[in-house]
């Protein structure tokens, strides 16, 4: 097994320590990782420090800002790709229910043979779906419509965007938990509109460094105050070309 002897540390500083269990989960993922990527395009980060840093690391820095160990917790990650966040927070919080959304079917494909190589359906359960973001949650035609207490993405979209994609999948009460870079603050800042017409409020924008770098990271969490009103998401396309 690889040596997580730094990741063990990172995690530690956002107050998640790893049992041996997950630390072979963490290292089958990687491996598993690294072998798909030679056929298929998953991520351009390889190397085994660099995936541990950029991938596993910022995917659980939310769990300094939110709580993912409440009972029976509903979580979908929008734009999972390669299961950043998904996955992560799987793994570290087995018992959360988990809906991974991506529109390539490649990438399910990799993440259902991880989902079974890891026994990550032991305890709360976690599925795959295939489809655009727009569409598995239509007021019409859409079956996880607001069926969901936490929504996480690291998808790279203007917030507003973003916000139409994610915001429809959460009950009200529940969280939009949105992983971005640096100079965050003022896209957020721009979405106000959008998160009030979508039925959010900004709850809190976090700020800080992955452990042991330079590299700026944003967790913005935004709480569900109401139903988000029937006419969004808008059709697939809009809302990336005519942003709220």
């Amino acid at each position: 097994m690889h040596s997580f002897d730094t990741m063990i540390e990172d995690f530690k500083s956002f107050g998640i320590i790893l049992s041996e269990k997950q630390l072979n989960q963490f290292d089958k993922y990687f491996e598993m990782l690294v072998d798909w990527n030679t056929r298929m395009n998953l991520t351009g980060i390889t190397e085994f420090d660099e995936v541990c840093k950029l991938h596993f690391t910022d995917s659980i820095s939310s769990a300094k800002y939110f709580d993912f160990t409440k009972k029976d917790l509903s979580l979908i990650d929008v734009g999972t790709g390669a299961g950043f966040p998904g996955i992560v927070l799987k793994i570290v919080f087995p018992e959360l229910h988990v809906t991974l959304l991506d529109s390539l079917q490649k990438r399910l494909i990799f993440l259902d043979e991880v989902i079974k190589e890891l026994d990550l359906n032991s305890a709360g359960s976690i599925t795959t779906v295939h489809g655009r973001a727009e569409d598995y949650s239509d007021y019409k035609t859409g079956e996880l419509r607001e069926k969901f207490d936490i929504c996480v993405s690291r998808a790279v979209a203007r917030f507003s965007t973003l916000c139409e994609y994610c915001l429809p999948y959460i009950k009200v009460d529940g969280a939009f938990i949105s992983y971005k870079g640096d100079k965050a603050k003022e896209e957020i800042d721009e979405a106000s509109n959008a998160i009030f017409i979508l039925g959010g409020k900004t709850d809190s924008v976090e700020e800080f460094n992955l452990p042991g770098t330079d590299v700026k990271r944003t967790i913005c969490i935004i709480k569900k105050r109401q139903n988000t009103p029937h006419k969004y998401p808008r059709k697939a396309g809009t809302p990336q070309k005519k942003p709220l």
